[in-house]
């Protein structure tokens, strides 16, 4: 008996050291962005279609239900032929657009037949972000799937109704989520702002409100 208890101590006195051991290996800020990454990643999808014989479209979505509704930019699939979804696990599905919105919150909802569920990203409230607090953003830039960058709001940019963020998103993030750091989406990425004709990133990017995506959501689904 005494000999199972001592065991039973050395076990558990391992098993704490070798979790704090784990835990101080990364800063507290670390360990945050580890958290996101690892509970969206399988939620984040690439997009890709052709448009002409030689011009292509991509960008990034994110899954939201369980039987494969995607939020993604209505302009990564503007005009774009065959959408060709590709989920976290290199799996292919063909999209088919169940409804867009146009004009400065460019939306769209694409809907994938999966033969099992999949794991919806949770949808946060943007009425709740303030400037300064911890941001993070994961899409395809340049077909680098599931990429994730960090940054902070920015701004609040209430006359185009956008949220303004220092994370790095370029071509190919379009559409991909930018969540906090509950791995709540507050904003859904649209676009960014250089002297360079948007070719790459400066540090000036803009989200359209998750709660406009929400609104849009209910009006082109069934989705709750």
């Amino acid at each position: 008996m005494i000999k199972k208890f001592f065991g039973t101590l050395l076990f558990s006195f391992l098993f704490f050291m070798g979790q704090n051991a784990f835990a101080q290996n990364f800063e507290q800020d670390e360990l945050v962005n580890i958290s996101v990454y690892e509970k969206i990643n399988q939620s984040i999808v690439a997009i890709d279609g052709k448009i002409t014989e030689d011009e292509y479209s991509s960008g990034t979505g994110c899954i939201i239900s369980t039987s494969g509704l995607i939020l993604t930019s209505r302009h990564v699939i503007d005009g774009v032929k065959d959408i060709k979804i590709k989920l976290y696990d290199g799996t292919e599905q063909k999209g088919v657009v169940v409804g867009t919105l146009k004009g400065g919150n460019d939306l769209a909802l694409i809907k994938i037949s999966t033969p099992k569920p999949l794991k919806p990203i949770a949808l946060g409230n943007s009425t709740e972000v303030k400037v300064g607090q911890k941001v993070l953003a994961i899409g395809n830039p340049f077909g680098f799937n599931n990429t994730l960058t960090t940054g902070i709001v920015s701004r609040l940019d209430k006359e185009r109704n956008k949220i303004q963020t220092d994370a790095a998103i370029n071509p190919g993030s379009s559409g991909g989520p930018l969540v906090n750091s509950r791995a709540e989406v507050i904003g859904i990425n649209q676009s960014i702002y250089n002297p360079d004709n948007n070719k790459s990133n400066i540090g000036i990017g803009f989200a359209v409100p998750i709660n406009e995506a929400k609104e849009f959501i209910r009006k082109a689904s069934n989705v709750n």
